[in-house]
């Protein structure tokens, strides 16, 4: 699993996170990984095949009798 470093992190901004972390009984590793998480894949996002399948039962579309698979699909590396 890739690693990222941080450097230059201002005190004031460290200790910020360590609170957070604690107040959500995290360690500040773990809602660090929390917060990027949500910032580039925030659960609002638009999910075009649920917008698909909600758009085509709106107007009476065709339903599949097969349950989607929800899991993620991987990042492409080139």
């Amino acid at each position: 699993m890739p690693a990222v470093t941080i450097r230059n992190l201002p005190a004031a901004t460290h200790r910020a996170l360590k609170a957070r972390a604690a107040k959500q009984g995290r360690s500040t590793e773990a809602e660090i990984r929390v917060i990027l998480e949500t910032a580039v894949r925030p659960a609002t996002r638009i999910r075009l095949g649920s917008e698909l399948a909600e758009l085509g039962r709106k107007y009476g579309g065709l339903e599949l009798p097969v349950e989607r698979d929800q899991t993620p699909t991987p990042p492409v590396r080139l």
